[in-house]
């Protein structure tokens, strides 16, 4: 038992330390659209260049970079969370981006329906949310194809025939390269709010007012209750700072690829 609870923790301990190379390296691009040469700008499977965990970077507060800033809430729906979270978003007169999985969707279609009704976006999450850099080219394939057509069904967003963000942010070069023959552009994050941690209220308000970039794209998680609780406060604080709200396809409307893969860093 000793040493089963010993390889467990070995395993457990090594996919943490890969997950934070993946959500924290500054190489991850945050954007990857499909006529970019990912063989040029990433040369062999990209987690593996991940050799480092970024560092704190002096915050900056420059002018002449756009401050709009694209919440994305991944996962889900669920029957709880979601909805709580759509009601905060409508107060604040906030729309956000949500990548959906497909599966999830299809069991709550009410509320994938009321994403789109309010003004948010819907974005392809895949069918099943499995890790795709482990899975065979048609695999992925597949889930993207079976998770675009499920959420196309019940909200017809174009933001799922051409947005999509991989499960746990894993992918490899022919992940990228399966998704740009699909006409997909990978939309990744400008800062993880590390919600995904099951952090609190106060430490998700902390890091996003600390760590913002411009212009931003935020990781964060619909499921998570302290991330729901944690959002007027921030939302309060990026306006005040001359922020604007935008889903995902408006920001990429108004801001340039190496704008976004090369944001300045600034506090709010």
């Amino acid at each position: 038992m000793k040493i089963f609870a010993a390889i467990v923790l070995i395993g457990s301990l090594a996919y943490a330390g890969w997950h934070s190379f993946v959500r924290n390296s500054e190489i991850v691009p945050a954007l990857v659209t499909p006529d970019m040469n990912v063989h040029l700008e990433f040369s062999g499977d990209l987690p593996s260049r991940l050799h480092r965990v970024s560092q704190d970077v002096p915050l900056q507060d420059r002018s002449g970079r756009p401050k709009l800033i694209a919440l994305t809430f991944d996962d889900g729906p669920y029957p709880v969370f979601t909805p709580m979270l759509l009601d905060v978003l409508r107060d604040a007169h906030v729309p956000a981006t949500f990548f959906l999985i497909g599966k999830d969707a299809l069991e709550w279609p009410e509320i994938t329906r009321r994403i789109e009704a309010e003004g948010n976006e819907i974005a392809d999450h895949t069918y099943s949310h499995p890790n795709l850099d482990e899975e065979p080219d048609a695999t992925v394939r597949t889930e993207i194809l079976e998770g675009r057509d499920v959420l196309w069904r019940l909200s017809h967003d174009p933001g799922v025939r051409t947005l999509m963000r991989p499960p746990h942010g894993r992918y490899t070069e022919r992940t990228l390269q399966v998704a740009q023959s699909l006409g997909y552009s990978v939309v990744l994050w400008t800062d993880d709010s590390g919600d995904w941690r099951s952090l609190t209220v106060n430490r998700i308000e902390h890091h996003l007012l600390t760590h913002a970039t411009a212009p931003e794209i935020v990781l964060l998680h619909s499921g998570k209750l302290a991330t729901i609780e944690a959002m007027p406060t921030v939302i309060e604080h990026f306006e005040r700072a001359g922020y604007r709200f935008v889903t995902v396809s408006e920001l990429l409307r108004h801001v340039s690829q190496t704008e976004l893969n090369h944001p300045l860093r600034r506090s709010v």
